[in-house]
């Protein structure tokens, strides 16, 4: 999350409706040849030898200067509820987006051990409700804004966890790598890769309903800013409008607090220019807390695959996407098995539609997800070589289809059967 005050010349001049539509449109969709890759890793924070323990305060406080205070190649940083998060730089490759957070992650556990801390890969905290434990002017806001709606704000806030996989936006021009058709994939694939990697059955140590209770709760948050914009064929033109009539969460001072809004659209305040006229630079900034399934930020970021179980989980879901996304004939093929899934129609767009609220209560027990999975997984397998992926991550993608897409099965079941079992209690 973005949170610094930028005041950079040019930025800072007033703008209108007209404006602030023609800079959105701008810089939404970068497009050109496929070639970049980028993940980020968000993670919850357990005491090693009690994960169902709340960890305190301040040993959240030390394990985050910690880990910040170490060479790392990604961007480090730390969410309100204490979640650690590592998001890589822009790697040419999967093999290089890959080695460069596992350095990362090599060197900040060691770190966490030495404090009796492990980073914990799980969507949703299965176990307890952590409070906002990193306050400053945007989160202090952020609460504000979202506990007027209902209590699904401070949840993702404060309590979830996710791999965010960004890729290229795509092509200008009609082709396989179209930026359009990119967008209308990912809003399909979207709820697939949701069902296979949901990984947050529990609340409060029991079952909550959902194999990504996390995807539900961004299901139940302020509707204008986290579900998909209405499907459109121009989705610049779509993104803009989406931007333009979602609140403003709060207008940001030089000072504190900052003042939290109330039914102020962006629309609405760079036409009438009150509370104070709206810069570029506050365009910006509200884009910045517009948290649908998938963002346009000149790539694209898929936000909605929970955090995986084990070290190396994340690699998974990442050369998984990369796959489908950047290697023409899988994506071709991820097109076809997805194509079919939308075809209802529905009320609401994603992930309150009916296919994203299926794949987050059901996961791969959908027989409709889990045969588009199916088709998916292996298109990007064999993809994968292509790409240049190493034997680990082929081993990895290998163990995962075995283990979870080949049985119905997705990560939250194992966690579900766990407590079922009773081999963890809360």
């Amino acid at each position: 999350m973005t949170e610094c005050f930028a005041d950079k010349e040019g930025l800072t001049r007033p703008v209108g409706e007209s404006e602030a539509d023609a800079f959105v449109r701008g810089i939404c969709f970068k497009t050109g040849p496929p070639r970049l890759l980028g993940a980020e890793l968000e993670w919850l924070v357990h005491d090693a030898h009690d994960p169902t323990r709340p960890v305190a305060p301040h040993r959240l406080a030390t394990a985050a200067e910690r880990v910040g205070a170490l060479p790392l190649r990604s961007v480090f940083t730390v969410e309100p509820g204490g979640q650690l998060e590592f998001s890589s730089q822009p790697a040419r490759s999967l093999t290089e987006c890959v080695e460069g957070l596992s350095a990362d992650l090599a060197l900040a556990r060691p770190v966490l051990r030495e404090l009796d801390l492990v980073l914990a890969g799980y969507g949703k905290e299965p176990w307890c409700e952590p409070p906002r434990v990193r306050s400053n002017s945007r989160y202090n806001a952020m609460e504000i804004y979202y506990d007027r709606i209902n209590g699904a704000g401070r949840n993702v806030m404060c309590r979830t966890a996710s791999v965010q996989v960004c890729v290229d936006a795509g092509e200008e021009d009609p082709g396989p790598q179209w930026y359009r058709r990119r967008w209308r994939l990912a809003h399909q694939l979207g709820a697939v890769l949701s069902a296979a990697f949901a990984n947050s059955p529990l609340h409060l140590g029991r079952p909550s309903g959902w194999r990504s209770s996390r995807q539900a709760c961004y299901a139940r948050m302020d509707p204008g800013r986290t579900l998909a914009p209405v499907d459109d064929l121009d989705p610049r033109a779509a993104w803009a409008e989406y931007a333009l009539d979602a609140n403003v969460m709060f207008i940001r001072s030089e000072g504190e607090p900052w003042a939290v809004q109330r039914g102020l659209a962006l629309r609405q305040w760079t036409r009438t220019g009150l509370p104070r006229p709206a810069t570029t630079d506050d365009v910006a900034y509200h884009l910045t807390t517009l948290f649908p399934p998938i963002r346009p930020r000149g790539h694209l970021e898929l936000r909605m695959i929970d955090a995986q179980p084990g070290d190396d989980g994340w690699i998974v879901p990442l050369a998984v996407t990369a796959a489908l996304f950047d290697d023409p004939s899988a994506a071709e093929t991820a097109l076809l098995a997805v194509k079919g899934l939308g075809d209802m129609p529905s009320a609401q767009p994603p992930p309150r539609n009916a296919l994203w609220r299926r794949a987050a209560r059901h996961g791969m027990s959908d027989p409709e997800l889990h045969a588009a999975a199916a088709v998916c997984f292996a298109a990007a397998r064999e993809a994968l070589p292509r790409l240049g992926a190493r034997r680990a991550v082929l081993d990895a993608v290998d163990e995962f289809t075995a283990r979870y897409v080949d049985r119905g099965r997705c990560p939250a079941d194992d966690l579900l059967d766990k407590v079922a079992g009773g081999e963890v209690r809360p």
